[in-house]
């Protein structure tokens, strides 16, 4: 009975993440539709904005953050360049390396949409306080790095 009521939770829990993967699928999508430009793209900006020091980023470590592939990222980032969003440069140390940093078009229309980005985070967490929210991504944190694991191990079985 135990391990039944086990498996009700973890199914259950399985449904609220897809539903609310939609759910946020949907909201990158309206902002980036109020920049003109994709959801996808919208998350390359988002994913530097998280990453860059100030030095830029790498192609790389912006597919590692959206677990997309790097050559994605490369056809992704040469449009934003173009609309204006993003500068490439090559590092300094290794030529191979393009390095990206939001221009500041592109962080003064994100500076545009943070009182809106502040409503909806507060609408989303509402009856969430920081200790709940800090406990609830610690969770989330560690069933990341068991799925993980999980899809090496059934990848092995498959193969």
């Amino acid at each position: 009975m135990i391990e039944k009521k086990l498996d009700r939770a973890i199914t259950d829990f399985i449904w609220n993440v897809v539903e609310i993967h939609s759910q946020l699928e949907d909201i990158h999508t309206s902002w980036a539709g109020l920049l003109g430009i994709t959801e996808p793209q919208w998350l390359i900006l988002m994913a530097i904005t998280e990453l860059d020091e100030g030095r830029g980023v790498a192609g790389i470590d912006i597919a590692n953050k959206l677990r997309v592939h790097p050559a994605f990222v490369t056809n992704q980032t040469k449009s934003l360049e173009k609309s204006g969003f993003l500068s490439r440069r090559p590092a300094a140390d290794d030529a191979r390396f393009v390095l990206m940093s939001l221009t500041a078009k592109a962080r003064t229309e994100i500076e545009k949409l943070s009182k809106r980005k502040l409503a909806l985070n507060s609408t989303m967490f509402n009856e969430l306080d920081e200790k709940s929210l800090a406990e609830l991504n610690a969770a989330l944190a560690t069933i990341a790095k068991n799925a993980r694991l999980a899809a090496r191990l059934l990848a092995i079985d498959a193969s």
